[in-house]
């Protein structure tokens, strides 16, 4: 297998088996991004005298046709090659003869993979932000088109209060604009500058690391050299946390759909293309997608700890065992997007019952207004909260709730069924 790292000695089949893995397949993801780092990192090294100008038009001319046969779909890492940087190398020696040698100067695999990854990364996140965007927006129309219609509120599973569609649409759209923040947070500190970082201690070449770092669109280099490498993990971290953080509130849309749709709630149903049926009972119309898109929140949730127990351990500098990372977040990404969008086409086409308080079940959800009404009068608290129980244990205890409304209730404080202040939710995700 042809390596940047040959000294002369050629590793036996099964070191290569087990060391390389999976990172042939996975690094494909990042040869559009390494064709990137290295048309920034020719032009810094012939503004530095190491490259002459028609050298550098020349690489440029090779990488660009390298670019176009990745965004053709043509490019591949041949047989015997061990990853994209060695690939994209052996093209432009191919290509250039000893001037595609010559790319490598000033750099080291190490920080080339530290690139390419933040590149991809942010890249993603910008991807991931535009679909929670759009659930998000989904939402928040929900909530303001069924904002009239009275939902049950439960705490311990137990009925509760009454909450309104309204508020629980929008409760997710306000959960989602706090994992925006948290995306935000993470895409900017994941956009910095490793290159130039080489294996971890610089090198002795004038390296403008300035020039690389307003080339690629980065808001400032990671400084120290040594602090670029330790990078390595905790980028991934990052984004783990960022996408755990967004998986988990799909996670409980999803358990409460699963639940809502039972029979024995009705509260919500989906048209029957969106759910599946049984093989011996011809009545079941079955959740499977939101309890897939259950499991896979749950799979990528556990990404960001199985992301912290292969970084353990290690002092600073480069590890092997960093390859592996890949291994754990590209499918992870892939999941979340997928689950992101078939939140949004699923919640699309969601249909609920504005007719849940024709059942005399939930009256007792309204004690807590009747208590309020009787404070209002004049009555202690206490003492009403002591009448209203003794009703309620009595069977004595009614409400009125036909054709009861949300703004019925008087509900006015921020936040409340009355007062859902999806206008000022809209204002969380604008962009900085």
């Amino acid at each position: 297998m042809a390596t940047l790292w040959n000294k002369g000695t050629e590793a036996t089949s099964a070191v290569e088996k087990f060391t390389v893995g999976n990172d042939r397949i996975l690094d494909l993801r990042l040869a559009g991004y390494d064709v990137q780092g290295s048309l920034a990192h020719i032009k810094m090294l012939e503004s530095i005298g190491l490259l002459s100008k028609e050298e550098l038009t020349q690489l440029e001319g090779a990488l660009r046709r390298i670019m176009d046969s990745i965004e053709s779909g043509k490019f591949k890492l041949e047989d015997d090659v061990e990853d994209i940087h060695s690939q994209i190398e052996l093209l432009l020696t191919r290509e250039l003869g000893e001037v595609g040698k010559k790319i490598h100067s000033g750099r080291s695999r190490n920080d080339q993979i530290l690139l390419d990854i933040r590149l991809f990364l942010r890249d993603e996140l910008t991807a991931v932000r535009k679909e929670v965007e759009a659930l998000f927006a989904s939402l928040q129309s929900l909530s303001e088109k069924h904002k009239e219609v009275l939902l049950p509120g439960y705490t311990h599973a137990q009925l509760a209060m009454p909450s309104s569609f309204g508020l629980w649409f929008g409760a997710y759209a306000e959960a989602l604009a706090d994992d925006i923040a948290m995306l935000d947070a993470a895409r900017r500190t994941i956009n910095r500058n490793p290159l130039g970082s080489a294996a971890g201690y610089g090198n002795s070449f004038p390296l403008d690391r300035e020039m690389t770092t307003e080339l690629l669109g980065f808001d400032t280099p990671v400084y120290n050299s040594v602090a670029a490498q330790m990078g390595r993990g905790k980028t991934e971290k990052y984004v783990a946390s960022v996408l755990g953080n967004i998986a988990l509130t799909l996670n409980k849309l999803a358990s409460d759909c699963c639940l809502y749709m039972s029979p024995n709630y009705a509260f919500i149903s989906f048209p029957d293309k969106l759910t599946t049926g049984s093989s011996i009972m011809p009545h079941k119309k079955n959740p499977d997608v939101w309890e897939l898109l259950r499991a896979r929140c749950n799979r990528i949730m556990a990404s960001e700890n199985e992301i912290c127990m292969l970084c353990s351990n290690m002092v600073h500098g480069y590890h092997r065992d960093y390859q592996m990372l890949k291994d754990i977040l590209f499918p992870v990404l892939e999941m979340t997007h997928d689950c992101l969008q078939m939140s949004n086409y699923m919640i699309g086409q969601v249909k609920v019952n504005d007719r849940i308080l024709d059942n005399p079940m939930y009256e007792q959800m309204f004690t807590v207004e009747e208590v309020n009404r009787r404070t209002l009068a004049g009555m202690p608290f206490r003492d009403a909260y002591r009448q209203v129980g003794i009703e309620v244990n009595e069977g004595r205890f009614h409400y009125g709730t036909k054709n009861l409304r949300a703004s019925d209730l008087g509900h006015s404080h921020i936040g409340s069924i009355g007062n859902l202040c999806n206008d000022k939710i809209a204002e969380l995700i604008s962009e900085e």
